[in-house]
């Protein structure tokens, strides 16, 4: 690329980043790379050393008898070995892109069975084998185990955290790197995180401003074309350029988002409530059972027996009803919503009464 070129394309990113407005973003924050991604990684294997809290299953026990075979140690079929101290563990770690060999990685061991805990326990040898079936990395060191249980002969037991899962930083060492096809092409796939045919178009025309005309064509809601050098050295750079330019990202749609576990209700800011009129009441029943005694009249013969009794208290709160004016705003809908002091249940009532009646603009989401 000529120098020329290069200086303008600095030159107008440095005046994008300057003029760009308060509430754009980078387009890293907006995108990833098509091709470019991390992989998962799963092993299993030993975790030894631990003070008695290991496990007692038979594939643990299978497995050092394997282990102890590797290293020419039969192990006679009638013995049971004790498997206290010893725990089967799976390994499962994040490889990232571009990760060569010789690099470490982070890997998480967690418990298979029923050990008890492995804090002090140092993990043996353990592959890492991605989906194809390929080793790409090999585990091994001393965990770091965040809590601990205490147990009682009588089966009481206090724990903290989570003593059956433990972290090893930089307990994998790369073997293979994954292929890639960041330079298999003339062109590189931006893909939004949130797909959006305006943001696609933004990001597209912004490019375009600052590269050059035709450069990158937006091809749907998700993915921006971007026509790029091959050479690495030039793409690496032409994408340190792309990256940091600033693109306002579109206004996100019209969501009430209600999660029916926990009562969380997210209300986005273009929620628009058409001409309606609500009201919301709360019927309460309570009753009351007590016991009264039946005494006979002297001379009677009866006999004094337990009557019971119920007392019915009906209570309904006096809820005042509210106006929802055309195209009503969100701070608004807030406002009238605390007034008549509905709780999260009853909220989520009144939106779908609303989206039933048609008088909600916004999509009813329900997690």
């Amino acid at each position: 690329m000529h120098t020329k070129i290069q200086f303008k394309i600095i030159l107008n990113i440095l005046l994008v980043l300057i003029v760009s407005d308060v509430s754009a973003e980078r387009i890293k924050d907006l995108v990833s790379i098509a091709g470019v991604r991390s992989n998962q990684l799963l092993g299993y294997g030993l975790v030894v050393g631990l003070d008695g809290t290991g496990g007692k299953t038979q594939f643990a026990k299978q497995s050092l008898k394997n282990m102890l075979n590797r290293f020419g140690i039969t192990v006679p079929p009638n013995v049971n070995l004790q498997t206290k101290n010893i725990a089967a563990v799976a390994v499962h770690a994040t490889l990232p892109a571009f990760t060569k060999p010789g690099q470490s990685i982070d890997i998480t061991v967690s418990s298979l069975g029923d050990a008890k805990s492995l804090k002090g326990g140092s993990l043996l040898m353990t592959p890492l084998k991605g989906a194809d079936g390929n080793v790409y990395a090999v585990a091994q060191g001393n965990l770091v185990v965040g809590g601990f249980g205490v147990s009682g002969s009588d089966g009481s037991r206090v724990s903290v955290n989570v003593p059956s899962v433990g972290r090893i930083p930089n307990g994998a060492m790369v073997e293979r790197i994954v292929p890639n096809a960041f330079l298999k092409n003339n062109f590189i796939v931006l893909n939004l995180t949130t797909p959006d045919f305006t943001t696609a178009n933004r990001i597209s025309t912004s490019i375009n401003h600052v590269i050059g005309p035709g450069i990158a064509k937006p091809m749907d809601a998700t993915s921006i074309k971007v026509s790029s050098p091959k050479d690495a050295s030039q793409r690496v750079a032409f994408l340190s350029l792309l990256e940091n330019i600033n693109v306002v990202p579109a206004d996100a749609p019209a969501r009430i988002v209600v999660n029916s576990r926990t009562g969380t209700i997210v209300i986005g800011s273009h929620v628009r409530v058409m001409p309606a009129a609500v009201t919301h009441g709360s019927l309460t029943v309570t009753i009351t059972e007590t016991d009264q005694v039946s005494q006979p009249a002297p001379l009677s013969r009866g006999e004094t027996v337990v009557v019971p009794s119920s007392d019915i208290q009906i209570k309904q709160d006096n809820s005042r009803m509210f106006l929802f004016n055309p195209g009503v705003k969100l701070d608004e809908i807030v406002r009238a919503v605390n007034q008549v002091g509905a709780a999260p249940g009853d909220l989520v009532a009144i939106l779908e009464a609303l989206k039933q009646a048609g008088a909600l603009r916004a999509d009813l989401i329900v997690i």
